[in-house]
């Protein structure tokens, strides 16, 4: 990785590549100008060099090729599209939406302005996108790889974003609710931009005063989306994202209707989602012990009927997992059954319809049905 001096960057310039503050800081994407004001406060700030392995441009250029372009051409009737061309776009959206995400935190971080306006934007778009393409988001490896250190918290608000997003949807949301719930997912955890990396990714047990630090981010979270004039109904659920049903949670000991439905909808997303990726200090489970986890609902933590639009919408066997079928044969959940969530439409691997097409099937309780979910490594094993 270059270093450069941050006084001899062309004001209004596109660097090539991200650009770090230090190892783990993206201080701007490709997409994002290296402003005047942005060289200004690193200066205020004592920062004299940034680092990236790209050059400065004079105007923004994608190095990334659409897929479906590529594919296609330009232009093209994206229907036509196979299910793999599908999953490629779903992850280059992903791809993208963190590292939107990503630029929005560093803006937080340094104390940049950012407004409501831009991110509900942003969601809009998602959305569209989640409405279309639920199916092909969830069988993104995006959407089930780790991730790293250095963008831990982008990546979970990502998928816990897209998660809550398709629970909105579950519960027939309209659209303008469906952003404002998208904004306050995408941005329910700043205040952890606040606290050390090292509290929230350390592998250690947390000391007294590590972990009095953590329950503060709601609070600092709420002051920072207030401060910058969001809507209270999201600086709301980003106060109560870990209040519980049974008054278990924090920072107001909240009970039941005394909850926000954002806030009840982004712990249930928030939750699936941490169970089911590896964090620095566990071990992912897959979908469906995630799934039973939730519908336990040991100590009655979350809304019931926001668990269960969560099961209705993905499926206990949710998209996505590799599982094994009565028949001895294997296959990846790729659509859920609207009737019955236990059993949701499986592709079957080295089966081709009559067309050449990837075989699916409905699974059902008096025919082929899910045994159980499969490992990575059991997937290569033929």
């Amino acid at each position: 990785m270059k270093n450069f001096s941050v006084k001899d960057i062309p004001a209004g310039s596109f660097f090539s590549k991200p650009v770090y503050l230090d190892s783990q800081l993206i201080l701007a994407t490709p997409e994002t100008p290296f402003t005047a004001e942005t060289v200004r406060t690193l200066l205020d700030w004592e920062f004299r060099e940034v680092f990236s392995e790209g050059e400065p441009r004079e105007e923004y250029f994608s190095d990334d090729v659409d897929e479906a372009d590529e594919i296609l051409g330009e232009g093209a009737d994206t229907s036509v599209l196979s299910d793999g061309d599908h999953i490629r776009k779903a992850e280059e959206f992903i791809k993208s939406f963190q590292n939107y995400t990503e630029k929005l935190f560093t803006k937080v971080a340094m104390n940049e302005d950012f407004y409501f306006k831009d991110v509900a934007e942003k969601i809009k778009g998602v959305v569209e996108i989640i409405k279309e393409d639920r199916r092909f988001l969830f069988r993104s490896e995006k959407m089930a790889l780790p991730a790293s250190e250095n963008n831990y918290l982008a990546s979970h608000t990502v998928k816990s974003t897209i998660i809550a997003i398709v629970i909105g949807q579950q519960l027939k949301m309209p659209t303008h609710r469906l952003i404002e719930l998208g904004v306050a997912a995408l941005l329910h955890e700043v205040g952890m931009l606040k606290l050390p990396p090292q509290v929230y990714l350390s592998k250690r047990p947390l000391s007294p005063q590590e972990k009095k630090a953590i329950l503060t981010h709601p609070v600092l979270s709420y002051n920072i989306l207030k401060a910058a004039d969001f809507p209270l109904t999201i600086c709301i659920a980003a106060l109560e994202h870990h209040e519980r049903e049974n008054g278990s949670g924090y920072p107001q000991k909240l009970t039941g209707d005394k909850i926000s439905l954002y806030a009840k909808i982004i712990a249930v997303a928030c939750s699936y989602e941490a169970v089911t990726s590896t964090r620095p200090h566990k071990d992912a489970k897959d979908g469906y012990t995630g799934m039973l986890d939730l519908l336990k609902n040991e100590g009655k933590q979350y809304d019931d009927t926001i668990v269960r639009a969560l099961v209705y919408s993905l499926s206990i066997y949710p998209i996505g997992l590799y599982v094994l079928l009565s028949n001895n044969r294997k296959g990846q959940v790729v659509d859920v059954n609207p009737e019955n969530p236990r059993f949701p439409v499986v592709q079957v691997f080295g089966e081709l319809t009559p067309d050449g097409k990837n075989k699916t099937l409905q699974t059902n309780k008096d025919g082929i049905h899910i045994t159980r979910p499969l490992t990575r490594e059991e997937i290569t094993v033929q």
